[in-house]
């Protein structure tokens, strides 16, 4: 989860680089991190930066319970 929202603030704020895989996640959380960013972006632009950096914790973490109830995820490994 950590891993995620780190660079999920990196991409929000435009100091990302290089795919997913250079940032050490899976196809799994790099749908994740993409989920997240697109819906901080309009927070950002509206309510901040700070706003925006919640949002994505937020939408992380859940996103990443979902993902791995139970004992990991089940579907779509890849």
């Amino acid at each position: 989860m950590r891993l995620v929202a780190h660079w999920s603030r990196k991409v929000l704020d435009g100091t990302a680089y290089g795919d997913y895989q250079s940032m050490g996640l899976s196809n799994g959380q790099y749908d994740i991190l993409r989920a997240a960013v697109a819906a901080a972006g309009p927070v950002k632009r509206r309510q901040g930066r700070s706003a925006a950096h919640r949002l994505i914790d937020r939408r992380v973490r859940e996103a990443c319970a979902d993902r791995h109830r139970g004992d990991g995820p089940a579907e779509r490994p890849w």
